[in-house]
């Protein structure tokens, strides 16, 4: 449910917002044990692109093959390449003043806001659009609603999969078609609302969240260890279990820890809300 008056100040048209398209290419699928690997954004005002930023970023492990493999980013791409602690100024900077807007954006976001708290790095106050959220409830003639789906219906320039400049412009040009598509007077509120979610960058703080448990498994990544949990769901609900978490993923429909659960030898899902207890486990 929205907020009203959190979003009371962006009630002119669309058009008149500027607006940053931006894309991350990662060493793995979750925030705290990967990182970003390629940062690459647009910045379009009054009908135009009016600038652009990419830059490849050198992580402190080497990449698998998986990984590799989905966005093209070698090990040897991104052997000179600068660390993101010497570019998350910039970065942020590229924010400055405008409306944020990404495809899958809370993946985007996980990743982003976490590189700005490691960084002492104040979040950009303004909300963000999802151009994924907003193609499911406007483009709604796409089979599915991923982006190189998107770009092929809609006769866009697509540039290559998986670079983060281009999937920021193609980005960039959902956007602008969902909102479009809404008509020119639509105001930015009434985008936003489109969305049927929050998605502000305060909602994805890893380092700086009070919650107990975000807490707790930021602190169980960083120091590889377990937890002991008990989890309200499930066939043995309520029955401690010993975890490993992996990756922890904030998400307007629920945060939850991707983790390897040992009592059943597989990777599962647990989403922070079903868990009781929790308690750091030492193997």
């Amino acid at each position: 449910m929205l907020e009203t008056q959190t979003f009371q100040n962006y009630d002119r048209p669309w058009s008149e917002y500027e607006f940053v398209a931006f894309d991350t290419e990662t060493s793995g699928a979750y925030p705290l044990g990967s990182e970003v690997v390629e940062f690459g954004a647009v910045k379009w005002k009054g009908g135009n692109e009016i600038a652009a930023f990419q830059t490849l970023l050198k992580p402190s492990e080497r990449m698998g093959d998986f990984i590799i493999g989905i966005h093209g980013i070698t090990n040897e791409m991104v052997e000179g390449a600068p660390r993101m602690s010497e570019k998350v100024s910039e970065i942020r900077q590229f924010f400055d003043g405008a409306i944020p807007m990404a495809h899958h954006a809370p993946f985007d976001l996980g990743f982003m806001t976490l590189d700005f708290e490691k960084n002492k790095i104040s979040l950009p106050s303004e909300p963000v659009l999802c151009t994924s959220l907003l193609a499911r409830k406007i483009i709604t003639e796409s089979e599915n609603h991923k982006l190189q789906t998107l770009i092929k219906l809609l006769k866009l320039v697509g540039g290559t999969a998986h670079r983060a400049l281009d999937d920021a412009r193609a980005c960039l040009n959902v956007g602008l078609e969902c909102m479009r598509r809404m008509g020119e007077q639509a105001s930015l509120f009434q985008v936003i609302q489109t969305m049927e979610k929050d998605l502000r960058w305060e909602n994805y703080q890893l380092l700086g969240s009070s919650e107990k448990w975000i807490q707790m498994v930021v602190a169980a990544i960083s120091q590889s260890s377990g937890m002991d949990i008990i989890y309200d769901s499930g066939k043995t609900k309520n029955e401690s279990r010993r975890i490993t978490p992996i990756g922890l993923v904030r998400n307007p429909d629920g945060d939850y820890i991707m983790a390897l659960c040992h009592r059943d030898a597989a990777r599962k899902r647990f989403y922070l809300n079903k868990i009781k207890e929790a308690s750091l486990a030492l193997f």
